[in-house]
C-alpha cells in the first residue's frame, strides 16, 4: 500500500503496549473483525496520540501504514477515537483491564455472563441490577458504582485535556485539586490553571481560554498575562520586581493585547491587591511587584530590624580572651582576618562571613559553636539543603539541619509550625550556604527567629544566586546595615592541590592552572560533542572508579550548564543511565523511564512529602502496577505516585545551577561552546567549588577562557537592601 494514501481502521484493543503520558503518544495492539479486508492478520499495532485508551474498548483510527526498521509494519495514525466495546468478548476484557477498581478478570466473566451485551448499560443506568450477580455483595456492588462513576468523570477530563494537550498525569493533577466540578471550573477561568497547577503554564491556559469563547482582549486574559509576566520575570531572572513599562511591553508581546487595555488590567490588579506599584523617587518610573515577592521583602527587613533592636540573651562576651581560649583548644592561632571576623561575630547581634572556598569560613563557624557552647548557650545550625546541612554536620562537628525541617512544615494547617506566632528556640543561629537562599524562604525564616536571636549568616557572594527570586546575601551586604567580613586568603590547600587555587583564579579572572602528573584538578580537551559525551561516560563509569577507587553512582557527579542539547542534562542521563543502570524493573514518564536503582532529583518543594528542590536520592523500589517508585533521600523512603513522578528527574548528570549547596568527592564538568549563552565566571567558579577531592574538566578551552572572561552579572531587581537602610 502507498504510504500516502490514508485509510481507516477499525477493531477491538488488545492491549496496550506503551503509552506516554505527557504527550499521549500510544502504541496499540488490535484484533480486527473477520470483515475487514486485512482480517488475515487477525492483529495490528497501531501507533499514534490519544489520552484515554483502555483494553477492550473499540477502536477506530485514520492514517497511514508505514514499516518501522524495529518493530516493522505499523498503523500510523492521525486521529484515533476509542469507544466503549459492543461485543461481549470486549466488554469483558474492557471491565477486566483494571479500568474499574474492584472489578477483576473472574468477576468481569460473572458481570458479563449476567447482563451480556447490556452490561454497561446496566453500570451507566441500572447499576443497582448488580444485585443479580451470582455472589456478589452489597459492599462490593458500591464499590463498583462508586469506581464506575469515577471512571465516566475521569475519562471526560482525559478527554478534554487532549482536547489542549494537558497530558494525563497533569489532568490528574488538576481534578485532585478542583474535584469532579474540574473542567467547569477550568472553563470558567481557564488561567487558574497556570496560577495553581505546578508544570502548566500561560500558554496552555490561554489556548482553552480562547477555545471556550474568551476574547482575544478580554479583561481576564490581560489581568493573568500581567501576573504571569511578573511570574516570569521572578522565575527566570531572579527579579522581584519590574517597571511598568518593561512589564507592559512583555505582556503585550505575550498575548498582542493594546497596552492601554494592558494598562487598565495591571490597576485593577493593583486595586484588588494581587499586584503591588511602589515608586523609588518621587516623579520616577513604578516599580510592580506580585505581592508575593513585595511582601516577603517587607517582612525580612522588618525582622532583621527587629533583631537588631534586641538585646542578646546572654552577657556580651570579651572577643579577645574567648579567641584566645579557642586557639588553645584548637592547638592553633587564627589568622588576622580570620581573628577579625570572630571577633566582628561574638560582637554583633547580626553578622555576615563571606568568601570562596578554603579560606576559612568553617573554621570560624566551628570555633563560633564551640565558644558559644562553652558557655551553655543553644546553638542552632542550618543550611539550605540536605546536603549543605550533611556537610556542615560533619566539618563543624555539631547537627545542624535544612532550614525547612528547621521550620517544620504542618500538612494539617499548610504552613510552617514555627513562625511568628510560634517562634523558635535558640540564642544562636548559625546559617550556612546563604548565597542559595531566596526571598520567600528567607522572609519565613526571619520570622520564626526568637528577638533575642544572636545571627550568623555565612555564604559566598560569588556563587551563582538563588534558584528562587531575590538576592538576599548581596543584599544584606549592600544595604551596610549588617556588619560583614570577606575572607579572601587562602587556608585550606592540600600538597599540590589545584581545586581551591583554580577556584579562585576563575574568580579572579585568571587563567586555570593545570600541572602534570597526579592531581585533583584535570582538563580534557575534547571540541566533539558526542566524543565529549562518550568520554564523560568512560570517566565516570571506568576511569575514575579505578584511579581513585570511588564509587561512580554514590561519589561522582557529571555537571553541565544547560538541560538541552546534546552536552544537556537530558541527553547526558539517558546515556550515563544506559552506561549504569541499563536494566532492572522500571516504570515510564513523559518519555523517562525510572528503573530500581538510579539516582533522581526532586524538581521542586514538596512539603507533604518533606521533599525539596535540589535534593537528591536513590529509586529503590517500582511497583510497575500503580506506576509508583520508592526513592530513598538519605535514607528515609519516600512514595511518588504516577501523578508525582514529573517532580522527579535523572540526576546522573544535572546542571551547575541545580548542583549548588551541594559538595561531591568528584565532578565531571563539561564546559564547551555548545553552552556559550550561558558561559559566566560564577557559573564555572560554581562547577568547580563542587568538587572535594577531584574536578575534572572537559571540553573546549576556548569555552573555560569565554566563561573566565564573562564577569558581566545581569543584576536581580530586589529592593531588600533599600528597605534595611530606610528601616
Amino acid at each position: 500500500m502507498d504510504a500516502d494514501t490514508k485509510e481507516i481502521v477499525e477493531g477491538t484493543i488488545k492491549s496496550v503496549v506503551y503509552r506516554n503520558e505527557a504527550n499521549g503518544y500510544t502504541v496499540l495492539h488490535v484484533e480486527l473483525p473477520s470483515a475487514f479486508e486485512l482480517a488475515r492478520l487477525n492483529e495490528i499495532t497501531i501507533v499514534g496520540k490519544t489520552q484515554a485508551a483502555w483494553e477492550g474498548e473499540e477502536v477506530r483510527a485514520e492514517g497511514v501504514w508505514v514499516t518501522d526498521k524495529v518493530h516493522g509494519r505499523q498503523f500510523k495514525a492521525e486521529n484515533i477515537t476509542c469507544v466503549a466495546p459492543k461485543s461481549i468478548v470486549g466488554i469483558e476484557r474492557y471491565l477486566a483491564s483494571g479500568l474499574i477498581k474492584g472489578i477483576g478478570k473472574v468477576l468481569a466473566r460473572r458481570i458479563v455472563e449476567t447482563f451480556g451485551e447490556n452490561t454497561l448499560n446496566v453500570l451507566n443506568h441500572q447499576s443497582a441490577r448488580l444485585a443479580e450477580v451470582p455472589k456478589l455483595g452489597r459492599a462490593k456492588i458500591e464499590q463498583i458504582r462508586r469506581a464506575w462513576k469515577a471512571n465516566e468523570t475521569m475519562r471526560e477530563n482525559l478527554i478534554f485535556g487532549q482536547t489542549y494537550g494537558i497530558s494525563i498525569t497533569k489532568m490528574t493533577k488538576i481534578v485532585r485539586k478542583y474535584g469532579p466540578d474540574a473542567i467547569a471550573i477550568v472553563k470558567a477561568d481557564p488561567y487558574r490553571l497556570c496560577r495553581e497547577i505546578w508544570g502548566i503554564g500561560f500558554a496552555t491556559a490561554d489556548k482553552i481560554a480562547l477555545s471556550v469563547g474568551l476574547a482575544k482582549d478580554s479583561p481576564l486574559r490581560a489581568r493573568a498575562s500581567i501576573a504571569y509576566t511578573l511570574e516570569t520575570e521572578a522565575e527566570d531572572g531572579g527579579h522581584c520586581w519590574t517597571y511598568e513599562n518593561d512589564l507592559l511591553l512583555h505582556a503585550n508581546e505575550l498575548t498582542e493585547i493594546p497596552t492601554e487595555i494592558l494598562g487598565a488590567a495591571l490597576e485593577s490588579e493593583i486595586a484588588d491587591g494581587r499586584v503591588i506599584a511602589e515608586s523609588a523617587d518621587a516623579g520616577g518610573p513604578r516599580r510592580i511587584y506580585l505581592k508575593s515577592y513585595w511582601w516577603p521583602e517587607k517582612k525580612v527587613a522588618a525582622h532583621v530590624q527587629r533583631i537588631l533592636r534586641t538585646d542578646a540573651s546572654f552577657p556580651a562576651i570579651a572577643a579577645d580572651r574567648a579567641i584566645a581560649w579557642w586557639e588553645k583548644g584548637a592547638g592553633f592561632s587564627l589568622a588576622n582576618e580570620q581573628s577579625t571576623a570572630l571577633a566582628r561575630c561574638l560582637g554583633a547581634k547580626f553578622s555576615i562571613i563571606t568568601g570562596g572556598p578554603g579560606v576559612g569560613k568553617t573554621t570560624i563557624i566551628r570555633a563560633l559553636v564551640e565558644i558559644y557552647g562553652a558557655r551553655k548557650l543553644k546553638v542552632v545550625l542550618a543550611a539550605p539543603t540536605g546536603r549543605a546541612a550533611k556537610r556542615m554536620t560533619e566539618s563543624v562537628g555539631a547537627d545542624a539541619k535544612t532550614i525547612h525541617r528547621l521550620l517544620k512544615w504542618n500538612p494539617v494547617t499548610n504552613k510552617f509550625t514555627f513562625d511568628e506566632e510560634n517562634r523558635l528556640e535558640g540564642d544562636v543561629f548559625i546559617f550556612d550556604e546563604t548565597s542559595m537562599i531566596d526571598i520567600k524562604l528567607a522572609a519565613e525564616l526571619f520570622a520564626a527567629l526568637p528577638d533575642a536571636a544572636t545571627v550568623v549568616w555565612v555564604g559566598d557572594t560569588d556563587q551563582l544566586p538563588s534558584v528562587g527570586a531575590g538576592s538576599v546575601l548581596g543584599d544584606f551586604i549592600k544595604s551596610g546595615v549588617i556588619p560583614s567580613t570577606r575572607l579572601d586568603r587562602i587556608f585550606r590547600q592540600a600538597a599540590g592541590g589545584l581545586i581551591v587555587l583554580n577556584a579562585h583564579h576563575v574568580n579572579a579572572g585568571e587563567p586555570i592552572e593545570v600541572r602534570p602528573g597526579d592531581s585533583d584538578f584535570y582538563f580534557v580537551r575534547i571540541e566533539d560533542p558526542a566524543q565529549c559525551v562518550r568520554r564523560a561516560i568512560e570517566f565516570m563509569t571506568t576511569r575514575i572508579p579505578h584511579k581513585f577507587g570511588l564509587d561512580p553512582l554514590q561519589d561522582v557527579q557529571v555537571l553541565t550548564p544547560m538541560r538541552r542539547n546534546l552536552l544537556g542534562t537530558e541527553n547526558l542521563n539517558v546515556e550515563l543511565q544506559k552506561a549504569l543502570n541499563p536494566t532492572g524493573d522500571a516504570v515510564v514518564r513523559g518519555g523517562t523511564t525510572f528503573r530500581v536503582g538510579d539516582r533522581v532529583m526532586q524538581l521542586r518543594n514538596n512539603y507533604d512529602k518533606d521533599v525539596y528542590n535540589g535534593d537528591v536520592g536513590f529509586i529503590r523500589a517500582v511497583d510497575a502496577d500503580s506506576r509508583s517508585v520508592t526513592v530513598t533521600f538519605d535514607g528515609r523512603p519516600v512514595t511518588y505516585d504516577a501523578g508525582d513522578l514529573d517532580e522527579l528527574v535523572l540526576a546522573y548528570a544535572t546542571t551547575i545551577h541545580k548542583s549548588q549547596g551541594s559538595e561531591y568527592p568528584a565532578v565531571i564538568v563539561l564546559i564547551h561552546t555548545q553552552h556559550y549563552v550561558m558561559l559566566q565566571r560564577n557559573l564555572l567558579y560554581t562547577a568547580i567549588t563542587r568538587g572535594r577531592k577531584l574536578v575534572l574538566l572537559m571540553g573546549v578551552p576556548y569555552a573555560v577562557s569565554r566563561a573566565i572572561e564573562t564577569s558581566t552579572v545581569r543584576e536581580r531587581r530586589t529592593s531588600l537592601a533599600e528597605r534595611l537602610r530606610e528601616a
